[in-house]
């Protein structure tokens, strides 16, 4: 028993703030992983489930391990060298975890034909995290062993190990959301929680008086790791950018140069947002969701009011502000970061009104009705789901005036019979009677268009005459061509079953398989040398 007593552990309070930095940097981690992994594969619900899935693997098996070698071995020693370990490997997150995850992907992209981001994520999880998770799953046991003295008391004991596990699990699950991670970064926040779990070891190894050198290895490794992880790129191979950061939801990034200033919250699948500085039209989807005023009688009414939900920074509104000056604008934008930042780089009007707010809980919140909505909510895969069933566009449409006009950015075509696409355009057919898309050229993007009653073609083309801007003109000319009557199918997306994320992740699929075939066809005749030099 003395073995057990020596050092810090001559009572139990150690060994329960050891349970308590343990429950909590199990959970900072878990929630620090989510934001290293969304900019290579978004935040959905699918990277979420396998981060969840690696995690709870590795905290069993830990558990298991812990168990069995507490029964053989109970040496104190062995634990908090584990949780050292722990500390070192979360340490190293920072500074190599983005290269083992492009490295991986970019070996499963020759690889792997479908369900490539499941594959990738779920390899990603198992390399970076499971070996120091498991470890801190070796806790429990461990302590339970180390605390009871008795069976009189072994009941207490491992209850109020448990209460003080999961108070920490608590505090490690709001302060990286709500403190760290919005503060000083994913990067510092996996810094911070690998500096407790080491000050915890260091703490017993002095008190104990052994295993000096493995501690002082510790700190060295933890002091490189600092240096050289504590303020580094997600987009490792960007130079230049003007502003990267994070805020509750997302990964941002922020580039510019002589023509235009794009933000990204995904550093793998390209522009959230752009501002063109000398005023012309943006090349993008923006440039078709244009034609929504026209559809409502931009020409034919004294103004237009105007809602969009996923504000971003503001094309949309500052695009339409250039060529129309009879719209009264107001966005809603769930990222407050991204509206700061909307204000210092991307030149937002300041009589446009941006709510902090979900946008299908700020339809719900209001009781005014709009000439013009937009719904730009949608970004890879990360589509919400609670904005794309036949409940929210129901409710869009109670929010549009009688000749309103619905505007619907789709961002992901292809994936073949019953894609992403087809489902949302069957679900809004279900809820509008008159429905058109428009695909925009060089993009993967389509543009929706539906009435709140019938008469968008007429209403499009009497105002577009009315245009003076033969820039402008001459691009609705374009969209007019590209217009295309929706006929209506079976699928159909509600508030009960809405799979976005696996018909999003489809699409994913088609994608990468179409943009990797010329290198895998490379790969297979000139092996790995042709391949780089292809490159």
């Amino acid at each position: 028993m003395t073995e057990k007593k020596q050092g810090v552990l001559h009572n139990k309070v150690y060994l329960y703030l050891t349970e308590f930095f343990a429950g909590m940097s199990v959970m900072a981690v878990e929630l620090g992983a989510s934001r290293l992994l969304a900019p290579y594969f978004s935040s959905s619900q699918i990277v979420w489930t396998i981060i969840i899935g690696t995690i709870m693997i590795a905290m069993a098996l830990g558990n298991i391990y812990g168990g069995r070698t507490a029964d053989k071995n109970p040496s104190p020693d062995r634990l908090y060298g584990r949780i050292l370990i722990a500390a070192v490997w979360i340490a190293a997150i920072p500074l190599v975890g983005k290269y083992i995850i492009i490295g991986i992907s970019a070996l499963l992209i020759f690889t792997v034909s479908t369900n490539f981001l499941i594959w990738a994520a779920f390899a990603a999880c198992m390399a970076i995290f499971v070996f120091p998770l498991f470890l801190l799953g070796t806790v429990t046991p461990s302590l339970a062993k180390f605390a009871t003295e008795s069976l009189d008391d072994n009941g207490r004991t491992v209850g109020t190990l448990g209460a003080f596990n999961t108070v920490g699990s608590i505090l490690g699950t709001f302060l990286p959301t709500f403190v760290t991670i919005p503060a000083v970064g994913t990067s510092v926040t996996f810094l911070l929680f690998a500096g407790i779990l080491l000050l915890l070891a260091a703490v017993y190894f002095v008190s104990a008086r052994t295993g000096f050198k493995r501690t002082a290895a510790g700190f060295l490794a933890f002091v490189l790791c600092c240096a050289g992880g504590h303020h580094n790129s997600f987009a490792f191979w960007e130079s230049g950018l003007t502003y990267e950061g994070e805020s509750v939801y997302n990964y941002l990034q922020v580039k510019e140069n002589d023509r235009s200033v794009i933000l990204s919250t995904n550093v793998l699948f390209g522009v959230q947002s752009m501002l063109v500085k000398e005023g012309a039209l943006t090349g993008m989807y923006y440039d078709y969701a244009m034609a929504a005023p026209f559809m409502a009688g931009v020409y034919e009414k004294e103004s237009l009011d105007v809602l969009i939900l996923g504000m971003g920074t503001g094309t949309f509104a500052t695009q339409c502000g250039r060529y129309f000056d009879n719209l009264n604008m107001e966005g809603v934008e769930i990222d407050e970061k991204i509206t700061d930042l909307a204000e210092r780089y991307f030149e937002l009007p300041k009589d446009v009104k941006v709510t902090t707010y979900d946008g299908r809980a700020y339809l719900n919140a209001v009781e005014e009705t709009y000439d013009v909505i937009m719904v730009d909510a949608y970004q890879d895969i990360t589509i919400p789901f609670q904005m794309s069933s036949r409940e929210f566009f129901a409710t869009v449409k109670e929010r549009l005036k009688e000749d309103g006009v619905m505007v619907v950015n789709m961002n992901m075509r292809g994936g073949g019979e019953g894609n992403i696409n087809q489902y949302l355009s069957d679900t809004i057919s279900g809820v509008f009677g008159e429905v058109y898309t428009a695909d925009v050229p060089g993009s993967s993007n389509r543009e929706l268009f539906a009435g709140a009653s019938d008469g968008l073609l007429a209403a499009f083309e009497r105002n577009v005459q009315r245009e003076g801007d033969a820039e402008l003109k001459a691009l609705m000319g374009r969209v007019s061509g590209a217009l295309v009557r929706y006929e209506a199918g079976d699928y159909l997306m509600t508030d009960d079953r809405a799979p976005v994320e696996l018909l999003g992740m489809r699409v994913i699929d088609e994608m990468i398989r179409s943009e990797v075939q010329y290198y895998k066809g490379i790969y297979e005749e000139r092996g790995l040398k042709g391949l780089l030099e292809s490159l």
